[in-house]
């Protein structure tokens, strides 16, 4: 196993129960940012998405593979997120989990290539570019800056931190944008000036990855 190998055990479900925590704290702010731009509801929406996603991992032991954790928590956010949201985390999440497959654990490049494969996802679903005021000003900075981080030899920790940092920085260069993608964009000049709620999420749960990461020590 590698070095900087990622277990499942003390990572991703870390990372998944850490993300339930994020969307469930900062529930009004989503909530918020979605009613000025949206239907109101992504704070509703993701909280309740994460908590059927900690009850379905737990009803699961301790024996499953990382890849099909995600791949479960994608099914779970598709039956349980109304709007755009569940389709596109749930598309994503079982997309990465796919790409990791039933291994035991994974490496940073491992990860790195099922965040991408999470993105590809998103964009595949969503038909959303950069710039389209979306998840994907979020998620498309971190897979980046993971990745880079990895190719000039940061650790696995020094990457996820990095990733972290540019999906906050992805979601905050929303504000300026004008939506072309989703509700947002029936707004059209009207949506610039607001930070982008999916955009926002993506962050929270890219944080969270970090946060179960750190904690490996």
């Amino acid at each position: 196993m590698p070095t900087d190998a990622v277990v499942r055990d003390q990572t991703v479900i870390a990372w998944l129960t850490a993300a339930e925590a994020a969307v469930s704290d900062r529930a009004d702010y989503l909530t918020q940012l979605d009613a000025a731009i949206g239907d109101g509801d992504h704070g509703i929406n993701m909280t309740r998405g994460f908590a059927a996603v900690g009850k379905a991992l737990a009803g699961q032991g301790d024996q499953i593979p990382p890849g099909r954790a995600l791949i479960l928590a994608g099914k779970t956010l598709v039956s349980t997120v109304g709007g755009a949201s569940g389709p596109l985390w749930g598309s994503a999440l079982r997309a990465a989990g796919r790409s990791l497959g039933d291994a035991e654990s994974f490496d940073g490049e491992q990860l790195a290539d099922a965040l991408d494969a999470a993105l590809n996802a998103v964009v595949d679903l969503g038909a959303a570019a950069p710039g389209d005021k979306t998840m994907v000003d979020a998620l498309g900075p971190a897979t980046e800056a993971l990745r880079a981080r990895l190719s000039n030899g940061g650790s696995l920790a020094e990457a996820v931190d990095a990733a972290a940092e540019a999906a906050e920085q992805g979601a905050l260069a929303t504000v300026p944008m004008q939506a072309r993608k989703g509700r947002a964009s029936y707004l059209g000049e009207r949506s610039i000036g607001h930070q982008d709620p999916g955009a926002t999420s993506a962050a929270l749960i890219v944080r969270a990855l970090q946060q179960a990461v750190a904690a490996e020590g």
